[in-house]
């Protein structure tokens, strides 16, 4: 990767990490059940865009009722 390629990429990180600062437990908890979820969904599926997508929503009704 050249230096242009990694600093967007820092750059979109830090944006998406500063976008979460502002939700809510529930907000946050179902954001991180909808990514996990859409990974463990495209693993199990090989990959298909439903599985993924499955994954994304069970994940996240999952991540939203989790209370800490």
């Amino acid at each position: 990767m050249n230096v242009w390629t990694k600093s967007a990429m820092v750059l979109l990180g830090l944006a998406v990490l500063g976008g979460c600062a502002g939700m809510t437990t529930q907000e946050r908890n179902a954001a991180i059940g909808a990514g996990a979820g859409a990974v463990a969904g495209s693993v199990l599926s090989g990959g298909s865009t439903g599985g993924t997508v499955g994954g994304a929503v069970v994940g996240g009704v999952i991540g939203s009722q989790v209370k800490k």
